[in-house]
């Protein structure tokens, strides 16, 4: 039986990182690489044709081709992002995934096994060793998406992701804490580092 063809990608790379002064986060090097830059090459190597990276200009650098787009005004939160990426999106399900993401090969492993099969009305998504979902490591019907965003305001401008997802039935697969590990404090940062040089030994 032939395998079903990956989805297409919208990564989130616009945020402010305020706990980590404000750096430009995504495109950290952690352990070696850019975190921006793995999770677009993980997604390409899942066999994503479309990657839509939504967030600021100047996303240079070894990043395989990518679609490019920005929520108008800036800023506008992550749903803002999205809404402006899902035009560029063609296939029946899409896959929803932060710029940071430490561990992105682990999570589209997850995502996209067999064994965490979703019917099309439904969605997946990690979920973290206390429970809590990780709604950008996830895997969601297109069409959910889009219905979400358009009965939000103000282009979903400041809107939660729980917002946006409502409408989706959502499976939580528990996942290991190395994969969904957020870097969002410098502390993060380092212990991050270590785990990815250690999964390029």
């Amino acid at each position: 039986m032939t395998a079903p063809a990956a989805p297409d990608a919208i990564v989130l790379a616009g945020g402010r990182a305020s706990r980590l002064g404000g750096i430009d986060k995504p495109r950290m090097s952690v352990g070696g690489s850019r975190l921006i830059d793995d999770v677009v090459s993980a997604s390409a190597e899942a066999g994503c044709r479309t990657i839509v990276v939504a967030g600021p200009d100047g996303a240079d650098g070894v990043l395989p081709p990518v679609t490019r787009v920005r929520e108008d005004p800036p800023f506008g939160g992550p749903v803002a992002g999205i809404a402006a990426a899902l035009p560029h999106v063609r296939t029946e399900r899409v896959l929803l995934l932060a710029g940071d993401l430490a561990d992105p090969y682990g999570v589209l492993e997850l995502l996209l096994g067999e064994r965490t099969p979703a019917g099309p009305a439904s969605g997946l998504c990690l979920a973290d060793q206390d429970g809590r979902e990780q709604w950008l490591a996830g895997a969601y019907p297109t069409r959910g998406i889009r219905d979400g965003a358009a009965a939000l305001p103000d282009g979903g401008r400041g809107a939660s992701l729980r917002q946006l997802l409502r409408g989706i039935r959502i499976t939580a697969i528990p996942a290991p804490a190395s994969v969904v590990r957020d870097v969002d404090t410098w502390e993060d940062v380092d212990i991050a580092g270590r785990e990815r040089a250690a999964r390029r030994e």
